[in-house]
């Protein structure tokens, strides 16, 4: 049997690194350079990216690297985040369950950065919905908003499940599906039970992708409706 890869550490977040061990597989190359690239996995031809966050700094290689593979962007969404806080030398003075919950469509904050990429035939996103224990370390010279504690690292705890997003309609059905044909991203908020700033950023990727346009406005809110046949072109 073909040994599994040894997947490379240094310098690298916890999470992320947990994330590229569970992923890789029996004869993948990892830390495999491509066109001036360090890409994380390459398998049989497809070029693996794990995005824990920041899809921005990522814009201009994702763009290179499509002119000639495939390409699959793995990005992690935090189902059920676990806070771990650690006294200055290091002990655990507690652990709580974080109230807020993670969903696909937490997607659309980071996408901003490339939404008409996604109708791209060689870039496949792919979520994986994971369990996540924040490690919190206290310094009272810094993180003045959290009274002195600072996020130290992100670990793996469980993936839960995974979602593949490989094209304009596959994104158009993370919609909730009470949302109607015509909607404003306040409808939209309150179906997702989101703040409006995440549907905003939905409207504007659906928008981009081709799946929503424009078609009018109720005061000054934009009225979007949803396309029969989905564009990669902005309307």
């Amino acid at each position: 049997m073909t040994a599994r890869p040894q997947v490379g550490t240094l310098r690298e977040k916890p999470l992320h690194a947990a994330l590229k061990r569970w992923y890789a597989e029996e004869d993948d190359r990892i830390e495999e350079p491509v066109d001036g690239f360090v890409i994380d996995i390459v398998r049989k031809g497809v070029l693996i990216e794990i995005q824990t966050r920041g899809f921005s700094s990522m814009k201009r290689k994702l763009t290179k690297l499509l002119e000639r593979h495939a390409v699959r962007v793995v990005h992690p969404i935090a189902l059920e985040k676990w806070i771990v806080k650690l006294d200055e030398v290091g002990q655990v003075t507690s652990r709580r369950k974080s109230p807020k919950r993670g969903a696909p469509v937490d997607l659309f904050a980071e996408l901003v950065s490339f939404p008409e990429l996604v109708s791209h035939p060689d870039l496949t996103l792919e979520l994986l919905l994971i369990r996540v224990e924040e490690v919190r370390r206290f310094d009272g010279t810094k993180a003045w908003r959290r009274k002195g504690w600072v996020v130290e690292e992100r670990r793996l705890l469980a993936v839960v499940d995974r979602l593949v997003v490989d094209s304009p309609a596959a994104l158009a059905s993370l919609l909730p599906s009470e949302v109607p044909q015509q909607f404003t991203t306040a409808e939209l908020a309150d179906a997702l039970q989101r703040h409006r700033r995440l549907a905003q950023q939905m409207a504007y990727c659906l928008r981009r992708a081709g799946v929503i346009e424009e078609v009018g406005k109720e005061g000054n809110a934009i009225v979007y409706c949803r396309t029969n046949h989905p564009s990669p072109q902005d309307r």
